[in-house]
């Protein structure tokens, strides 16, 4: 964990003036009070990223889970007919995992990249950066709320979908369920963060969220599997980062993939996720500890 952010000197235990001849000492400029992990600090920081989520969750919660149970209702309606199968499972069972993912990507990505930025443009960034808290600090509390919010999301779609008739959500590998349902969260909360650290107006995140989030997360494979494409096509969806979060989810409902021969290609999978969100995580703690787009 980095050092903590220098915080205001606070005086030692006064030593006897007249036993001494000296009076209160303090400690030396520059040196934390705070060591190790500012706890208290962090879950602070935690809790109020939930809490302005939670003030609006109709339209943070709520909301997304219905406008994801309509891409059900329409996907079904439109392609699942007359007892189509893919993987197979029921169209309507092979596409709900997908569409729980795809929901838990995208807000995990809205919250995030709303922390700093609305401070920025709220003038309020200082509340954020003065506290005693570590840059890893501030960056864990952000992504842990953004992922809090991620799965409250995919637990509610989920909830309605076992609602829906003709979809079965029992799960076959429980391992990959969490693993790449915690890790395609966490992957978009740090994106969501590092847009957030760049953005100077919504307009900017707004621009990242419809031209690079959306259009990944359409053409990850949600609705169909990608051996249905033509060679080319292929190679680019393999190249998406979003079709290996959504295809080893749905791997946890149905036991079935399309990344590749046996369960081996589902461990590379589970693996490369997570070295590439250590990549990011790295990445977006530096860039966040230079001050970048923060204290300019």
């Amino acid at each position: 964990m980095a050092e903590h952010a220098p915080a205001n000197p606070v005086s030692e235990a006064p030593l006897d003036s007249e036993a001494s001849g000296e009076g209160t000492r303090f400690l030396p400029r520059g040196v934390p009070v705070i060591t190790g992990i500012n706890r208290i600090g962090l879950w602070s920081l935690y809790m109020k990223e939930v809490r302005r989520f939670l003030k609006v969750h109709t339209q943070t919660i709520w909301g997304p889970a219905v406008t994801t149970l309509l891409f059900l209702i329409i996907f079904t309606v439109a392609l699942g007919r007359g007892g189509r199968e893919v993987l197979g499972a029921p169209f309507a069972s092979f596409v709900a995992p997908g569409l729980i993912m795809m929901g838990m990507m995208q807000n995990a990505f809205a919250n995030s990249s709303f922390s700093l930025l609305a401070g920025k443009i709220q003038g309020t960034i200082i509340d954020m950066l003065m506290p005693p808290l570590s840059y890893g600090e501030l960056m864990i509390g952000i992504v842990g709320a953004a992922v809090t919010r991620a799965v409250m999301v995919g637990g509610t779609v989920a909830l309605a979908m076992v609602l829906w008739p003709s979809v079965s959500l029992s799960v076959e590998h429980w391992w990959a369920v969490i693993w790449f349902g915690l890790m395609g969260a966490v992957m978009l909360s740090l994106m969501g963060l590092m847009t957030s650290i760049w953005s100077e107006k919504f307009d900017h995140n707004a621009a990242i969220t419809n031209f690079v989030v959306a259009p990944l997360s359409l053409l990850s494979g949600t609705f169909y599997v990608i051996d249905n494409l033509a060679p080319a096509f292929q190679a680019v969806s393999r190249a998406n980062p979003f079709f290996y979060v959504i295809s080893g989810f749905r791997y946890g409902f149905l036991g079935e993939s399309d990344m590749g021969e046996g369960a081996g290609a589902v461990a590379q999978a589970a693996i490369g996720l997570g070295v590439l969100n250590l990549v990011m995580a790295v990445i977006v703690y530096r860039v966040l500890k230079s001050g970048w787009k923060l204290k300019d």
